[in-house]
């Protein structure tokens, strides 16, 4: 029970601070005193289940989060454990490590010379394309959109499209493709 006093306390301070509430606000929101509420974040107290059903619902919570190991506010994903793809001597980098079903980011490298075909996504899909360093060439639909530093480019995703670099020192952009999911 100690360690959940110690998760209780830490919970609440943080839930808390989030919600941007004092002490005094948020034990009114939960109908109990305020020092019951410091109480409780000093983690002296030793609260009935109905003080916690109370404090669960002024920080709209389920209890369960209230007396839970907190969870981790981020994770760090080394650069050598995102996925690398090379396609036409051009290095692409997934920037979303923990894959989603509706978008990609990504970080293209382009040697000075170096294209290389995309894969046409679902029907629908947006792309975007913005260019870091150096010159970037992007064909498609028939017309070619060249791309300096801080230039944006939106297309669709759905049609065959390449990428050039048509400059003399490498090329860096990142490219955001937002996917259209199946139509009902």
């Amino acid at each position: 029970m100690e360690l959940t006093s110690t998760h209780l306390e830490g919970n609440l301070r943080a839930l808390r601070a989030a919600r941007g509430f004092s002490q005094q606000r948020a034990a009114a929101l939960a109908g109990i005193p305020r020092a019951t509420w410091a109480t409780l974040e000093s983690g002296s107290a030793n609260p009935t289940l109905t003080v916690l059903v109370r404090v669960a619902r002024a920080l709209q919570v389920r209890v369960e989060e209230l007396i839970a190991p907190p969870q981790p506010t981020g994770r760090l994903y080394r650069v050598d454990r995102l996925a690398l793809r090379r396609r036409g001597g051009a290095t692409m980098r997934d920037l979303l490590p923990e894959k989603l079903p509706c978008a990609e980011i990504g970080r293209l490298e382009l040697p000075p010379g170096t294209s290389f075909v995309g894969v046409p996504h679902t029907a629908g899909t947006r792309e975007y394309l913005t260019c870091e360093s150096g010159r970037l060439a992007l064909v498609t639909g028939g017309e070619t959109f060249e791309l300096t530093p801080g230039d944006v480019v939106v297309f669709r995703g759905d049609q065959r499209h390449s990428y050039r670099n048509p400059g003399r020192v490498p090329a860096v952009g990142y490219s955001i493709v937002l996917l259209a999911g199946p139509t009902p």
